[in-house]
């Protein structure tokens, strides 16, 4: 479960708030070298001012399909292609653009909670056959069954806390 909520907190870092971030580029990957591999192993992304995101590719030939695959990505940037340096402006933010980002934000945390319950279900299954095995007994299985679903519930309240916290800061102003 703890997985659950380290890859939902990668997922709304990746999220734009109006700050340039270097995981802003973490999900775009880059036809190279015959496969597709992700940013961060084909250049090196930096922040050098607040609005700014500079994306130094180390090779040559590649810089044009780091370019594509940063306007393939849907992500609202426009790549400013200067030798090997690509410069990404990030534009202010407008309402329609922040809500559609929350909506994401909200998918994110979604599938951290499914995940969340697919721990539970396997924990919860592993139970009942070690009560069918007869390693535990009934009075076991029904205590260890109630903490795998506290367990459950305290992950699924820290992925609402953490989906909270990001959505208020991605409709700041």
């Amino acid at each position: 479960m703890d997985g659950a909520i380290a890859a939902f907190k990668h997922d709304i870092a990746s999220l734009r708030t109006g700050r340039a971030s270097s995981n802003l580029l973490d999900p775009i990957h880059v036809n190279a070298y015959g496969t597709s591999m992700p940013i961060n192993q084909v250049a090196t992304v930096t922040v050098p001012e607040p609005r700014m995101i500079s994306v130094s590719v180390w090779d040559k030939s590649l810089v044009g399909a780091v370019d594509r695959g940063i306007r393939e990505a849907n992500l609202g940037f426009n790549p400013i292609v200067d030798g090997t340096t690509l410069r990404i402006p990030l534009p202010e933010l407008n309402e329609q653009r922040r809500k559609e980002l929350v909506k994401i934000a909200h998918q994110y945390a979604e599938n951290a909670r499914v995940s969340a319950r697919h721990v539970r279900r396997d924990g919860m299954d592993h139970l009942k056959k070690a009560e069918k095995d007869k390693t535990i007994n009934e009075d076991e299985l029904r205590s260890q069954s109630d903490r795998v679903q506290k367990m459950t519930d305290e992950t699924i309240s820290a992925i609402d806390v953490l989906l909270t916290e990001k959505e208020a800061e991605i409709m700041q102003v």
